[in-house]
């Protein structure tokens, strides 16, 4: 018996599918595109961007300066809180509730509960940064809401520390230097609050804090503080209303807390 011939099978109708790309992903995304995305951003780049805030930040010190001085602070007292504190808000809290004629260990306590902050700051810094244990203690002294958000926007931890490590350093030596700049500056001027510069302070500080608030909870707490703050304001002591104004975070949380729970 002949064997049958098979014939050739017929060529697929159509044009041919192109060969897989080898460089394509699961996704359909191109893997040299992800890789590109996922570069490790230049060092210039993280110095510039550091740099940047550090200027920016470090040059409104002289308005401490100035607050201070204009709150009964001498000269060698408003350096060694730039110095020694090195937290903006918190410092401008102190002298401006000493400038309302606030006791002096009610202003301490109300800059001490808002520099807190910085301890939470720390918490996840030293995860990222991982520094020497012989460095953290100066580390520490620069953990601040400038530095802390700069490190947290670098994609890497080489860069992190960078950004880090430069935008503390500029903005300590320029702060430092502002501070003193401001205070002979009040000193030589005499009555601040005949410049209207007793302003400088509360609007230096409202420019810090306005760029932090980006969620609704966030605003809530803020609106919540300045109603506190001003409302018993003509009725408690000078700087028992900032420590008022503090209360306003627990109670917004707890609010937003009893909606989570009723859904």
């Amino acid at each position: 018996m002949a064997e049958q011939s098979i014939p050739p099978a017929a060529p697929p109708a159509g044009p041919t599918a192109p060969p897989a790309d080898p460089m394509a992903c699961a996704d359909g995304t191109s893997r040299a595109r992800t890789d590109h995305a996922d570069a490790p951003k230049p060092d210039r780049a993280v110095v510039r961007d550091s740099l940047g805030v550090g200027v920016a930040v470090g040059l409104s010190g002289f308005a401490f300066g100035v607050t201070s001085v204009g709150a009964g602070l001498d000269l060698l007292q408003t350096c060694a809180l730039s110095l020694l504190v090195f937290t903006g808000a918190s410092q401008f809290a102190l002298v401006g509730a000493l400038a309302a004629g606030g006791n002096p260990f009610t202003a301490a306590a109300g800059a001490f509960f808002l520099g807190t902050r910085n301890a939470f700051y720390g918490l996840r810094l030293s995860q990222l940064l991982a520094l020497p244990r012989g460095v953290r203690p100066f580390g520490a002294h620069w953990v601040i809401d400038e530095t802390t958000a700069v490190a947290l926007a670098q994609p890497t931890r080489r860069a992190a520390r960078i950004g880090f490590t430069v935008t503390g350093l500029s903005l300590y030596v320029l702060w430092n230097l502002t501070t003193l700049v401001g205070a002979l500056g009040a000193e030589a001027i005499g009555d601040t609050d005949a410049w209207g510069l007793d302003a400088a302070g509360p609007a230096v500080f409202l420019a810090l804090l306005a760029p932090m608030l980006r969620s609704k909870t966030e605003r809530a707490v803020a609106g919540l503080a300045v109603v506190l703050g001003l409302g018993f304001l003509p009725v408690l002591p000078a700087g028992v209303p900032v420590l008022v104004a503090a209360l306003a975070a627990p109670a917004v949380l707890w609010l937003r807390g009893r909606k989570e729970v009723r859904r």
